[in-house]
């Protein structure tokens, strides 16, 4: 646990290093429509304003290999398909904002030695309320709610045809319900906080839950109350190369606080032209409650996941609901 907290501060520096010298940059106005936060500004009353905005992209990463008679050995066949889908919709009017994502991963993979299984299988919903709160618009009271689980079975693999069921549908699903403040000093950071905060853990598949895998004992739901912070960055760091983290961390007040659960997710997108981009993203995932499979079964861990990949990419046509102001 200490070489992890080690680790988790090296972390946590680059990041708010990152954020804080951002939040120094003058972000010119007719950069707004690259981000993710999107603010009104006062204006004129002849100056058109939207109300509502919504959009989002979808990636599609596709790659196979193949080989006959090779002398340095491998799998026949290989092939595997993963795709990422965002979409989002915000709402805008005087002192009121509403934000509401959706993310969701998915990859499939299919070799001749193993057979085919899912190496990616992730859904999570967010949506948060802000109210204004001083006169430069970036403190916000706000009121979050954030859901995330998982759409298909998920197995641990033995060999081949020898494996066992670990996770399914909302088996398990987290939800968190939080009030607090939001920080957005501009368009491409957030940074919320809140001590009161409600996290519900679930694991709705009676088998799993006998399994004690997720830290809730053989119960099938828990609610434990809590710290949390989340922080969302989203910029175009270079020309055609667009960087997305998110960042929730969650220490629970009746068991073990000083232990704190973190779920961070860093997305990079390199443009190649309007359809074609190449795509990297690295999940880090840490619960004091978790226990992992493999050499370091029924111990918690830093669980880590990477992905690279090159494919096609279709954004979401962006609408817009206008007003006068």
């Amino acid at each position: 646990m200490r070489k992890f907290n080690k680790h988790l501060y090296l972390l946590f520096i680059l990041f708010f290093a990152l954020c804080s010298a951002h939040a120094q940059d003058n972000i010119p106005v007719r950069s707004l429509p690259s981000e993710i936060f999107v603010t009104v500004q006062k204006a004129s009353k002849d100056t058109i304003k939207w109300r509502w905005k919504r959009g989002g992209t979808g990636n599609l990463n596709l790659s196979q290999s193949s080989q006959r008679d090779w002398a340095a050995g491998g799998d026949n066949f290989a092939m595997s398909i993963n795709t990422y889908v965002n979409a989002f919709l915000y709402y805008r009017k005087n002192k009121n904002t509403w934000d509401n994502n959706l993310d969701f991963n998915f990859g499939y993979m299919q070799a001749t030695s193993t057979g085919g299984r899912k190496n990616d299988d992730r859904i999570a919903v967010t949506t948060k309320y802000g109210y204004k709160i001083d006169s430069s618009g970036k403190l916000l009271a706000s009121f979050l709610v954030n859901g995330r689980s998982q759409l298909f079975d998920g197995r641990q693999y033995f060999t081949k045809d020898s494996s066992q069921l670990i996770s399914s549908f909302l088996s398990p699903a987290y939800g968190v319900t939080s009030a607090g403040l939001d920080y957005q000093p501009d368009n491409a950071l957030s940074i919320f906080a809140s001590p009161l905060t409600a996290r519900l853990t679930v694991v709705l598949k009676e088998s799993l839950a006998q399994k004690n895998l997720y830290g809730i004992g053989t119960h099938r739901y828990k609610v434990a109350p809590g710290a949390f912070v989340a922080i969302n960055y989203n910029k175009e760091i270079m020309k055609n190369i667009n960087y997305k983290a998110n960042l929730n961390l969650f220490s629970d007040y009746t068991h073990n606080a000083q232990d704190v659960d973190m779920d961070m997710s860093n997305y990079i997108n390199f443009k190649i032209n309007k359809y074609i981009s190449a795509t990297y993203s690295l999940n880090l995932m840490y619960d004091d409650d978790i226990k992992l499979f493999g050499p370091n079964s029924n111990s918690p861990g830093l669980q880590l996941q990477s992905q690279i990949g090159i494919g096609f990419s279709m954004p979401f046509k962006t609408g817009y609901t206008r007003i006068s102001m």
